[in-house]
């Protein structure tokens, strides 16, 4: 009875209770209360009301715990009566913000117990959308970042589990975010230009890019064992990493591109799930919204990605350079990484050239009709890809391709036609078309001479009288047999022409005659097959 009642009395925190808070089940309860106070905790929560409180969903965000952090937790699950003061660790009762001693500061059979408290600091995210608010604050958790970092760089012992799972959740803490939706959902990425918009910053960064720091000298420190930390840099992390490709901020998404491509180097069994995960960025950004921000650094990574493709290439990597990279030459805004895409593009081509055919008749698919910028950039890649490409493969695409060629020759946009042309230039392709000249001229020889008499740029009409040179010196007789053909064509179409117009001329005085009168004009039977059989219909109405 006197038990019972001493044990409802509230206790004075004594020194046992605060060294025990320091252990590792102590680090666990204060990481689960800075991350249920979460950004702006400092001004927003008051000590001991029920915001302050470690919950479970707090927990259940930071992802699973060890059997260590679990096993105190259990034995930890009745003393309801602990002060907040024993929980917070570094945060005070009174909601004070404090730094941790320095780890030169402390004996080396501590450093490891320091390194889990300063983790455990960095749980709280403060606000950046005020410059004046928690400056004091802010600064001391840059300082403990930057100790974090130096520690992860110089430390000589082996991260245990507790450690990897207390920089995988702070960095979850500090990172995971989601970006906001009114601006990033109005964007229309096709209309954005680079060059004239103010690139966006993250009022944040001075945190976040320490954050980013840190996570990428874990990832690749020696004492990082993958085996061990492939259980904390899981699937939802990465998956979480892949989110923050959508940044606005361009210093972001090159830090986020590096700590991926890192990732993917050192933990091999997550390479099919990144791979997976990036095509299905791909196809909702091909098929559905059209807006992101990180295509092309995505591209990037996978562009060293595939230059390490084992050869024979997988069906896999076949079927996601036909069903993702090929389609991501749909999008209006493809200007925006088309550098990137060509390179993963041509990389397949040089990894297996029997891939030449299904890229261009990919490209010739997605050709653009109307947009003379992005024709532009597409002749560009194609040369790429006849460079890599060999005879047997180019000859099974080359009737299709050099009719889409033909048009661009007579490209009115001038830079079109020229790019077009200078196809001519490369040495390899020249010899390609020049050994199939036998079925390439007749397709362009029509585009070649419109050129030649009509168009209105002197930098195309020179440049096509160069190529009617290369294939008059090549086969002299085809390209005779061409021009014969061409010219009887044209006289053909002249004389139809003639015809056509004779047809209207007689309608048109036929209905003349009768223009005094009410009645209806009679078109006799010749007149009105002639016009049907030219496409035409006449102009006067019959009478039934």
């Amino acid at each position: 009875m006197i038990k019972q009642i001493f044990g409802k009395l509230p206790r004075k925190p004594s020194k046992s209770s605060h060294n025990d808070s320091n252990g590792d089940g102590g680090v666990h309860d204060n990481s689960s209360l800075n991350s249920a106070l979460g950004p702006n905790s400092l001004n927003n929560s008051k000590p001991g009301s029920a915001s302050s409180k470690p919950s479970n969903s707090s927990r259940s965000n930071n992802g699973p715990l060890n059997s260590h952090s679990s096993t105190s937790n259990k034995s930890n699950h009745g003393k309801k009566t602990a002060s907040l003061a024993s929980q917070a660790g570094p945060i005070s009762a009174s909601g004070v913000y404090e730094a941790l001693p320095s780890f030169r500061d402390v004996p080396s059979s501590e450093k490891q117990n320091l390194f889990l408290k300063k983790l455990s600091l960095c749980y709280v995210v403060f606000d950046f959308s005020d410059p004046s608010k928690n400056l004091r604050e802010k600064e001391i958790k840059r300082q403990t970042l930057l100790e974090l970092v130096d520690y992860i760089s110089s430390v000589s012992s082996k991260f245990n589990e507790v450690a990897m799972q207390e920089v995988t959740r702070m960095v979850a803490a500090n990172l995971f975010r989601t970006f906001p939706s009114p601006n990033h959902d109005s964007k229309i990425l096709e209309m954005y230009d680079m060059e004239d918009e103010e690139p966006a910053m993250d009022p944040a960064w001075p945190h976040l890019q320490i954050v980013y720091e840190l996570l990428l000298r874990f990832v690749v420190s020696p004492e990082t064992d993958a085996k061990l930390a492939k259980r904390y840099v899981d699937h939802p992390f990465v998956l979480k990493l892949l989110d923050l490709f959508d940044s606005d901020d361009q210093r972001e998404r090159e830090y986020l591109k590096t700590i991926l491509h890192r990732i993917y180097g050192k933990f091999m069994v997550h390479r099919p799930f990144i791979r997976k995960a990036i095509n299905n960025i791909f196809y909702r950004f091909i098929f559905e919204t059209e807006k992101h921000n990180g295509i092309a650094e995505l591209l990037e990574i996978l562009g060293s990605i595939i230059n390490g493709f084992a050869l024979p290439l997988k069906e896999e990597h076949k079927l996601f350079l036909v069903r993702a990279l090929i389609p991501l030459h749909k999008p209006k805004c493809v200007s925006m990484y088309h550098q990137q895409l060509s390179y993963c593009i041509t990389q397949f081509v040089e990894k297996d050239f029997k891939l030449a055919d299904t890229v261009i008749r990919g490209l010739l698919k997605y050709w653009p009709v109307t947009n003379s910028s992005k024709e532009v950039m597409f002749l560009g890649e194609l040369e790429e890809v006849l460079e890599a490409t060999q005879t047997a493969e180019f000859q099974r695409c080359m009737v299709p391709l050099f009719r889409q060629i033909g048009r661009c020759l007579n490209s009115l946009h001038f830079q079109v036609a020229e790019r077009a042309l200078f196809l001519w230039n490369n040495d390899h392709i020249r010899n390609l078309i020049t050994q199939n000249r036998t079925v390439i001229l007749p397709i362009i020889f029509p585009a070649l001479e419109r050129n030649t008499r009509g168009h209105w740029n002197p930098a195309v009409q020179s440049l096509t009288l160069n190529v009617r040179k290369i294939f008059s010196d090549a086969d002299q007789a085809i390209f005779d047999e061409c021009l014969a053909r061409y010219q009887e064509d044209e006289a053909k179409q002249k004389e139809l022409q003639e015809k056509r117009e004779l047809t209207w001329k007689r309608l048109e005085d036929v209905a003349a005659s009768k223009v005094v009168s009410n009645e209806a004009v009679m078109v006799s039977k010749s007149i009105s097959s002639i016009a049907i059989d030219k496409g035409t219909a006449p102009k006067a109405t019959a009478s039934r």
